[in-house]
């Protein structure tokens, strides 16, 4: 989710995106968040399946540019198992009573392994390079994303994903409409030339507001939780948001794919997801106790 904090004096930009197909696609996405997290949390678990099976192979095709090969079939294999086997672990599907951490555990090593193994069969010319990438894509999609799988299991799991998404989305926003309209000063210009201080402002102020609210009427905890919540998603989302423009401009991409069509990548709505999910999941944990 790219924060496009934009300094009043730059030049107007034209996004170049199809909007019509923008707004169909993001309306259909949002419905089937709202209905799966309603009525099928396993549907919820599919569409991250789905979802973070793209965003690896669009890494591992951005990766390809600058020659690192992924293992990229293992790693898919790997993520879904990783998704849907720690949230079965963690509501004891079947009744074997298997702690999630063991099985998030297993399927990630059991990934890395099957992905150093299948690379093995390419000779030792660029292995270690090849194996990097595979490593790289399993942590970053693979290990981030089982943490949404667990925040879904938890008790009341879809209003803590509710109040994750809608902090980020704050986050975002905020960030976008101060910035646009306030933002002059760089934040980390060799990175994000667009990204502002005051954008950072924005997304804290909307961000907060938002986890204020989210806490009071979805987690059913007091409001300064929610505002401290907000401010540990802004800076999970702004990290998440700089590491994938730091992929993209070391490979020399501006959109990851155009898997989403007027959206450009999956991994460039899910960036700030990603880096989000490990924070949100124990911040979580340790302000909205499971019963």
């Amino acid at each position: 989710m790219t924060q496009a904090d934009q300094s009043p004096t730059a030049p107007a930009r034209t996004s170049g995106r199809d909007l019509p197909a923008a707004t169909v696609v993001g309306l259909a996405l949002l419905a089937i968040v709202i209905v799966t997290l309603a009525y099928f949390p396993w549907g919820f678990v599919l569409l991250l399946c789905v979802l973070f099976s793209l965003g690896a192979v669009e890494v591992h095709q951005a990766l390809g540019k600058i020659e690192m090969h992924s293992s990229i079939i293992p790693i898919v294999v790997g993520i879904n198992a990783c998704l849907a086997a720690s949230y079965a672990a963690a509501q004891n599907v079947g009744g074997l009573g298997i702690p999630w951490h063991m099985v998030l555990l297993a399927c990630l090593g059991f990934t890395v392994l099957a992905s150093l193994v299948w690379r093995m069969f390419g000779g030792a010319e660029g292995y270690v390079r090849d194996s990097a990438a595979s490593l790289f894509i399993v942590g970053y999609i693979a290990l981030l994303g089982s943490f949404l799988s667990l925040l879904l299991a938890a008790d009341n799991g879809p209003a803590r994903i509710v109040t994750v998404l809608l902090c980020i989305a704050g986050s975002d926003t905020g960030g976008y409409a101060i910035g646009a309209w306030l933002g002059r000063h760089q934040m980390v210009p060799t990175i994000s030339p667009k990204k502002t201080w005051e954008g950072l402002a924005g997304s804290i102020l909307l961000a907060s507001s938002t986890g204020a609210v989210a806490f009071t009427y979805l987690m059913q905890r007091p409001w300064w939780l929610g505002l401290i919540f907000g401010l540990l998603m802004v800076v999970s989302a702004t990290a998440g948001d700089l590491i994938e423009s730091l992929i993209k401009r070391d490979v020399g991409i501006k959109d990851m794919s155009s898997f989403l069509p007027g959206h450009g990548g999956v991994m460039d709505r899910l960036d700030s997801i990603l880096a989000s999910a490990p924070v949100a999941w124990f911040a979580l944990y340790l302000m909205v106790p499971s019963a």
